[in-house]
């Protein structure tokens, strides 16, 4: 059975390693620059929440999400988030369960949508997963994310309401 919690310190260096992994792929995150232990701590401290899967047999981080107001003031309802899961454990439906909660948690914290700024457009995976929960694609962005070659490729912004 896997669970989605908030983090506690125990998991602190898994979250980091699955963070990280995603950043080394470059095919998701904006961030390029990985977390360290003490960054990590301190960026998932900063989060409005931060959540993982676990698995409830052997107590493994296998995903995280981070979830964050998107703006400030008059835009302060919006939330963005962000997802990570070990890639391997993608495919199991670990992704649905981070989204799923995080969906639940963004409106107990007063947030009335949930905003994507940038899916990268060939993240067909997720975005099949966004859609089938309900969230509106709101266009596409050309050339919105640089991939590590140099290259751009489309950013498909997304949301929901809460």
């Amino acid at each position: 059975m896997i669970s989605v919690i908030p983090y506690e310190e125990k998991h602190l260096d898994s979250m980091v390693e699955i963070w990280n992994e995603v950043v080394r792929e470059g095919l998701a995150f904006p961030q390029t620059e990985p977390l360290d232990k003490e960054s990590g701590r301190a960026f998932f401290k900063e989060q409005t929440c931060s959540c993982v899967a676990l698995d409830g047999d052997s107590g493994q981080v296998l995903g995280l999400y981070i979830l964050h107001p998107n703006n400030v003031g008059r835009c302060g309802h919006i939330c963005n988030a962000s997802y990570a899961v070990a890639s391997a454990h993608r495919g199991g439906g670990i992704g649905e369960r981070l989204v799923r909660d995080c969906l639940k948690r963004g409106k107990d914290c007063g947030f009335t949508i949930l905003q994507f700024n940038a899916v990268v457009a060939s993240n067909q995976r997720a975005r099949r997963l966004y859609e089938r929960l309900g969230f509106v694609p709101l266009g596409v962005i050309p050339r919105g994310f640089r991939l590590d070659d140099g290259r751009y490729e489309d950013i498909c912004p997304y949301y929901i309401e809460l």
